[in-house]
């Protein structure tokens, strides 16, 4: 299924009222180490399908998603559970630190 791209709009009912944990990847177009880390992110969602949803927000298009969860620098991937972030990790991390991640709240 890959990730999902998720826009202001949707963020409620496809992140907050998901029923599994999922993994935000807080990007933009312009960012360097966002395009490093796309591939990881793609391959997490193939990996953990059914179990983590993976949904990617552009923040130069969804800035007030950003905002409210306090996003300063990108890529920051945020994991939330039932409504509410368990975890963040910002800047480019690698595939085992982001595993590692979802494994601890699944």
């Amino acid at each position: 299924m890959g990730a999902v791209a998720v826009n202001s709009a949707e963020f409620e009912s496809e992140v907050l009222q998901a029923d599994t944990l999922v993994m935000v990847d807080f990007w933009a177009p312009w960012c360097g180490p966002c395009k490093m880390i796309a591939p990881t992110v793609e391959a997490l969602a193939e990996e953990y399908a059914g179990r983590c949803k993976v949904v990617k927000v552009n923040t130069d298009e969804n800035q007030d998603v950003a905002t409210r969860y306090q996003v300063m620098g990108i890529p920051t991937l945020l994991f939330i559970k039932g409504g509410q972030p368990v975890d963040k990790v910002v800047g480019a991390a690698s595939s085992q630190q982001l595993k590692d991640k979802i494994e601890a709240h699944l």
